[in-house]
């Protein structure tokens, strides 16, 4: 089954950027129009996250977000087989030498980069290449969350570690941490930090996007356990086919911040990202299931 879906797959890879993105524009017509995907999800949150805006505003966000929501399902596709050429002009890195300059001349082992689901987080995997070109002597890894179907979830394993990096599981970050750390290998590690935590691992609660949100934090837990470097990826995306990442830091010193500032400034930094351009996020995550009444309900009862 496997052998199948990544062959057909890699096959439609191979057509032109251009061709797909014309299959991008049937898709969105399927997804939005046919199948409704998850479209009372996404008015939800927009309207929910967007109390200023008025109708017109948001339903014109929620059409973009489906357009470039398809045009990362195809995006994704091209990189069963992009070169790395190619990739290179279509996914810019700014602030990479500078992260990796800083990395070798504090005398820390780590950097964290602090990521979302924004923009096309796939083709920001590619990081790794960049790093490695400057840094022979340096690792990168990309931590993920393990999806439920085996088929796709090693096709995605397959396609994020094409250009170096080396795929972890959430479960399993600790343990690489530290294992890099025993063989003196300085690291640099993408973290998309914006999912939802279930109930039992919530610990933290701050306010985004309108919202009273609960949010992991084992981004600047970890960080703080190997005094980590925290920077923080800025995506932007100048044209359809072309994405920035600019890297910057957040913090040099995160042993002497309080516990959650971190991770507040990573998601007010988020925030401010998400205003510039609103559809290149993924709306269709129910991210604000779990409220902070019923938290505190749950709490109470279990006292």
């Amino acid at each position: 089954m496997y052998t199948l879906l990544y062959g057909f797959i890699w096959s439609l890879s191979k057509l032109p950027l251009k061709v797909l993105y014309a299959l991008s524009d049937i898709i969105f017509v399927l997804v939005y129009y046919i199948v409704r995907y998850r479209r009372r999800v996404v008015s939800e949150n927009l309207h929910s996250s967007f109390p200023e805006k008025n109708a017109t505003e948001l339903k014109h966000i929620e059409k973009e977000f489906y357009q470039f929501f398809s045009d990362y399902i195809v995006e994704t596709i091209k990189l069963c087989s992009i070169s790395e050429k190619e990739l290179t002009k279509r996914m810019e890195f700014c602030g990479v030498e500078q992260m990796i300059n800083k990395l070798r001349t504090s005398g820390k082992d780590f950097a964290f980069i602090y990521l979302a689901h924004y923009g096309n987080w796939e083709w920001i995997a590619s990081l790794a290449m960049h790093i490695h070109n400057l840094a022979p002597e340096m690792s990168a890894g990309q931590i993920y969350h393990p999806l439920r179907n085996k088929n796709f979830n090693k096709l995605f394993l397959q396609i994020r570690g094409r250009f170096g990096g080396d795929n972890v599981g959430m479960k399993e970050t600790l343990r690489y941490v530290i294992n890099k750390r025993k063989a003196q290998i300085p690291t640099i590690v993408g973290f998309i930090a914006d999912q939802g935590p279930k109930w039992n691992s919530i610990h933290h609660w701050t306010e985004f996007l309108n919202h009273k949100t609960p949010v992991f934090t084992g981004t600047e837990q970890i960080g703080k356990k190997v005094n980590a470097l925290i920077f923080y990826g800025h995506v932007e995306r100048p044209k359809r086919g072309t994405y920035r990442c600019t890297i910057k830091l957040m913090e040099d010193n995160i042993q002497n911040k309080p516990d959650y500032q971190i991770t507040d400034k990573y998601f007010d930094l988020l925030e401010g990202t998400i205003k510039q351009h609103p559809a290149l996020w993924l709306w269709t995550h129910k991210r604000w299931k779990r409220n902070y009444e019923e938290y505190i309900r749950r709490q109470k009862s279990q006292s």
